[in-house]
């Protein structure tokens, strides 16, 4: 078996380290950043408790005209109709004015969902560890210190199984049309790739968000489809519009790797929705 490289992204008693911050924003997203926190602030008012960036551009590995803007919201209140369609129009302002980004997400949900006991493990981590504040504040201050074990890798990826027959279904609806299918590639090697790495972070002891190191390091462990996994985080950077792609992964590495999950770490707790 290949070395794994050594982990990286916890402190010295092994919890794991918040990965993004403000200071790591690259200067070209800066007038971005500052956008977004005045329209978020215009856009929710006092309904919004706290506002956090994610993804590439906090942690500082954004690439001009090519990464989109990740925003997660925490509201007083469950997010209503109205919310998600100011969220809608808060991002396509700021992706049609400023071309340094393709796209927005943002993420909505009522700060007692993301402190819940049902969350703790999965939201509850990704604000903590994965978010980098920006508005109001911070949640992480209610939650726990996380360590990359088995409890968190099942409740952040155990639910693998789940997503492939919605998975089958977009593909279906997708047609031959590779502009439909391009998207598809991208998220679903985004998807696969974190959570073959999740299946193999306890044993790791650590933590990365970059497509390719999460692959090195599966790779370490399952040698016997490293380089699947390889050519998935490729394609979740550079993606293709090849049907085939999308066969494989909802016939092979998907159902292959949600079977592995749950025998090794079991499967994440059902949520309402």
């Amino acid at each position: 078996m290949t070395e794994p490289p050594p982990p990286k992204g916890v402190d010295a008693r092994g919890h794991l380290e918040r990965e993004g911050s403000l200071a790591r924003v690259p200067d070209a997203f800066r007038p971005v950043i500052n956008a977004a926190r005045d329209r978020l602030a215009e856009a929710f008012g006092a309904r919004m408790h706290s506002a956090y960036l994610y993804g590439s551009i906090p942690r500082g590995t954004a690439r001009v005209g090519r990464s989109d803007l990740d925003l997660l919201v925490a509201l007083r209140e469950e997010p209503s109709e109205a919310d998600r369609e100011a969220a809608r129009v808060l991002g396509e302002g700021l992706d049609a004015g400023f071309p340094q980004i393709d796209g927005v997400g943002t993420l909505l949900f009522g700060r007692e969902r993301l402190l819940s006991d049902m969350e703790r493990y999965d939201l509850g981590w990704f604000v903590a560890c994965l978010c980098t504040p920006l508005l109001g504040e911070d949640l992480a201050a209610f939650l726990p210190r996380y360590r990359p074990d088995s409890l968190l890798a099942r409740e952040t990826n155990g639910d693998l199984a789940l997503f492939l027959p919605r998975w089958r279904r977009r593909i279906a609806d997708a047609g031959d049309r590779e502009e439909a299918r391009r998207p598809l590639v991208r998220f679903m090697s985004r998807h696969l790739v974190r959570t073959g790495f999740t299946l193999v972070m306890p044993r790791w002891q650590g933590w990365t968000s970059d497509l390719r190191e999460m692959a090195e390091v599966f790779g370490a462990y399952y040698p016997e489809r490293a380089r699947q996994m390889r050519t998935a985080a490729e394609y979740g950077y550079e993606p293709v519009g090849d049907p085939e792609v999308l066969r494989s992964y909802v016939d092979d590495l998907g159902p292959w790797l949600a079977a592995e999950y749950a025998r090794v770490h079991g499967v994440k707790a059902p949520r309402p929705d």
